[in-house]
């Protein structure tokens, strides 16, 4: 198919699709024209033998031959060379549907009804008899189907090969998407961001060359299997661009928990003749007791136990995940790593890195190398784009911590799976004007790219967009596309590109500044221990009037004027009353001690107070006294360390203060520390104890002398701070052209002042 051919289309269905203003919003187009082109190309792809298909419908149910057995026996006859169960016995066609006006609806939805299951299923999904319905009440269906029968726009098959009309529907589902910018995002990633994915996810993989290979390409949230679609045609090309390796044999995997997403997706493979039983209609995560049990709805991983060569996937940014909790909980805590979220739990609010998790564990095993010979598997190759949630939230898991971003981050990068991320620029998707990140996650990794990652600067790698879609305002051209897979391709540190610079106002780059953008690190530079550093508590104690009085203030003591007796109100009374006295007798007690002296050694005070109350033989509890001494004590610098009967110095809460220490740099990863942040915690102070002291005394005690680690509370965690790596400072301006331009402004506002006036 010639490009221009292409457009021409494109455009007159565009045209078609204006016929619908008044009833629908342009954003609600795609509501009638997707569903209308897949109609179409079926309808015309079985115009030639629907004869045969009625006559061998007749003959076989004669024969009592129904179900599968028909269906199968009816999809031969209704194509030839077709691969793909397609058919239809309704009897109906376009031009018949258009033949009888009045009955247009009715019989439409019969057409419809007559589809082989898939294909019905389609429509199904699109919602279409609803639309049928309002386009009829409105006095549009009728205009539309005539339209499409126009001799203008021709879908037939012997002018559009099944590849060729596979990528003009998903042109048009890309311009009708962006037409509904709103809420296309939901579902829909701008085309170029995901041809970047594609090409960065086949660089270097030498074994897509070879002849007649076969690969497996995986998308978990499918959409309308833009990926998918972008993946195929880079390797086999389109018809209009020769792909990698045409002779390849690619199959396509995908899961989708939107209909409408799902139904599109559908078409694109249908409409091309490839297999759709590889698209799941369910939720990938998984919902426990789901309700939705219609339409196919598959409410678990469809594709359990397979693995797959590549992967791509756009998880929906900052959604929560409370849908799928009581699914993805019990999984993870009836089986560990032996499921798909062995390394933990992410917050709630934002489930990315349960989706990347669920790929990783969909990777083939690894390459192993054996004297020359592969005695292990093909490896797997993932690209994911993210949000900046992933590379930073969550901080230094403890062992009851829910939110374990930080140690899925650690089991990713410790076993070496992480290798590559490439920023992009803000305002690049339709529904949020957010900074994205495209994630690199390979289990076979070549050998220099081993036990290191590289970090990409693209956002500076961009051009304006002529017309905003929504909150997209930016968009990768090819050149920008182009460089970003070289800076990985060549894995350079400190490698440099020019970029543009794009003014404040201005709709085109005013230069190029050449800048760092790539860096390569070592595994364990992500990682830091979060040490707890502790300072001696110091306390003063005295019993005067105003200490005295916060007595009442202290839980315990307050607690003794009460009772649980209440079923016998007598001793309930009489307990509570009892209580009163103690506390009255302890508040006596410590008026007579000499309100003016002050202690700064507790032992001392604990002494004096001992006596007392040996000498007014008042017995109190160990949560009294305690109580007491919280009352009667105050911080003083000055005082002597509290310490504890073993004499060690007791630590202030209010002193306490967390370090983020780097890991040493001959560590080894994994770390023995395992993932529940408990088991293996000696092992790993024996690695790192002496690390973290020099650091205490290098960085804390100048200036603190009396700290310590307490080394028990020393934990692990893992971040990508990708944009401080990458951090330019930039002096201010002088002050002199600041103070110019405000004086300039000054001078415009009092003349439009004076215009008013």
């Amino acid at each position: 198919m010639q490009q221009n051919h292409h457009q021409n289309l494109v455009g007159f269905i565009w045209n078609i699709a204006n016929k619908l203003r008044g009833p629908y919003r342009p954003p609600q187009y795609r509501r009638v024209m997707l569903p209308m082109i897949v109609l179409r190309r079926f309808d015309l792809v079985l115009a030639e033998n629907q004869k045969k298909v009625l006559a061998e419908k007749e003959r076989l149910e004669a024969r009592g031959i129904t179900g599968p057995a028909l269906e199968k026996a009816l999809s031969r006859i209704a194509t030839s060379g077709r691969k793909q169960e397609l058919f239809n016995t309704s009897g109906f066609t376009f031009d018949k549907l258009l033949a009888d006006p009045p009955n247009i609806a009715g019989n439409m939805i019969a057409y419809i009804q007559g589809f082989s299951p898939r294909a019905r299923d389609i429509f199904d999904k699109f919602d279409f008899e609803a639309e049928i319905a309002k386009l009829d009440e409105a006095n549009r269906l009728f205009l539309i189907l005539k339209e499409f029968c126009s001799n203008e726009i021709d879908l037939s098959p012997k002018t559009l090969g099944n590849l060729q009309m596979g990528y003009l529907f998903e042109e048009l589902v890309r311009k009708f998407n962006e037409q509904a910018n709103e809420e296309a995002g939901d579902h829909f990633t701008p085309r170029e961001v995901i041809r970047l994915m594609v090409q960065l996810l086949f660089t270097d993989e030498e074994g897509i060359f070879a002849p007649g290979i076969y690969r497996s390409i995986y998308d978990p949230t499918a959409g309308t299997g833009g990926m998918l679609s972008e993946a195929e045609k880079y390797i086999c090309g389109d018809g209009i661009h020769e792909g990698l390796n045409p002779d390849a044999h690619i199959e396509l995997f995908g899961q989708e928990y939107n209909p409408e997403s799902y139904a599109i997706c559908c078409s694109d493979l249908l409409i091309k003749d490839e297999p759709i039983d590889n698209l799941i209609y369910g939720d990938t995560l998984g919902v426990k007791d789901a309700k939705n049990k219609n339409s196919g709805f598959v409410p678990y991983d469809g594709h359990q136990e397979k693995k797959f060569h590549y992967m791509l996937s756009n998880p929906p940014f900052g959604v929560e995940w409370k849908p799928e909790e009581d699914f993805v909980r019990e999984e993870y805590s009836a089986q560990g790593f032996s499921g798909r979220f062995g390394a933990g739990l992410p917050s709630i609010d934002d489930g990315s890195l349960l989706f990347l998790q669920h790929m990783i564990s969909k990777m083939h095993k690894p390459p192993v190398i054996v004297d020359g010979i592969n005695a292990g598997g093909d490896g797997s190759k993932i690209a994911v784009v993210f949000n900046g949630s992933p590379l930073f939230s969550g901080d230094a898991s403890s062992p009851t911590s829910k939110a374990r971003e930080s140690n899925i981050r650690r089991w990713i990068i410790e076993n070496d799976l992480l290798d590559a991320i490439v920023a992009l620029p803000d305002q690049m998707f339709y529904n949020t004007g957010i900074y994205t990140y495209v994630w690199i996650v390979s289990n076979r990794k070549p050998e220099h790219r081993r036990g290191k990652v590289q970090l990409i600067d693209g956002t500076r790698h961009y051009k304006k967009m002529d017309k905003s879609l929504g909150n997209k305002r930016n968009e990768l051209a090819e050149e920008h596309i182009r460089e970003l897979v070289r800076l990985y391709a060549e894995h350079q540190h400190e490698a440099t590109s020019a970029a543009p610079v794009h003014t404040k106002g201005s709709s085109r780059p005013t230069g190029t500044e050449t800048r760092t953008v790539s860096k390569i690190f070592d595994n364990h530079e992500f990682g830091y221990l979060k040490i707890t550093v502790e300072r001696p508590l110091r306390l003063n104690f005295q019993a005067s009037p105003q200490r005295v009085a916060r007595l009442d203030e202290q839980r315990a003591f307050a607690n003794l004027a009460t009772s649980k007796k209440r079923k016998d109100q007598a001793a309930y009374q009489a307990e509570i009353e009892a209580g009163k006295q103690t506390q009255a007798a302890i508040k006596d007690l410590l008026g007579g001690l000499d309100g003016k002296i002050l202690y700064q050694n507790r032992d001392e005070f604990e002494g004096v107070l001992n006596k007392a109350l040996k000498k007014a033989d008042l017995k109190v509890g160990a949560p009294v006294k305690k109580a007491i001494l919280a009352a009667l004590s105050e911080r003083d610098s000055q005082a002597d360390i509290c310490r504890d009967k073993k004499g060690n110095p007791e630590p202030d809460p209010e002193l306490r203060d967390t370090e983020n220490v780097t890991l040493p740099n001959d560590i080894s990863l994994p770390l023995p520390l395992k993932y529940d942040n408990e088991t293996g915690h000696d092992k790993l102070l024996a690695l790192v104890k002496d690390h973290c002291e020099a650091y205490l005394a290098a960085e804390v005690l100048p200036h603190v002398p009396d700290a310590w680690i307490d080394h028990s509370k020393t934990k692990v965690g893992y971040e990508i701070p990708l944009n401080r790596h990458f951090y330019v400072y930039e002096p201010p301006r002088p002050l002199e052209e600041i103070a110019g331009e405000i004086s300039q402004l000054e001078k415009e506002i009092i003349g439009m002042l004076a215009e008013v006036v």
